[in-house]
């Protein structure tokens, strides 16, 4: 079995954009407005990253994606 690859996505606030990055995935820079969009792009980016480090040959790329966003919700006060 293929190694699963671990890949992260963070928001960045300032740009409005999901910003992924992999120990797993050499050179692996990436944004998208949604999550879906990331991981479209994902999907493509990274088999094309491994061809071009050497990695293995192999049919499927298997990668998790985890996601994480950081808010503060404002609560109402009494009247």
């Amino acid at each position: 079995m293929t190694k699963l690859l671990f890949i992260r996505a963070e928001w960045d606030v300032d740009a409005g954009v999901w910003v992924a990055t992999s120990d797993d995935v050499p050179g692996l820079a990436t944004e998208a407005e949604t999550l879906e969009s990331l991981s479209a792009k994902l999907d493509v980016l990274v088999p094309e990253l491994l061809d071009a480090n050497g990695y293995p040959d192999g049919s499927d790329v298997p990668f998790e994606l985890l996601a994480r966003k950081f808010s503060i919700a404002h609560r109402r006060t009494a009247p």
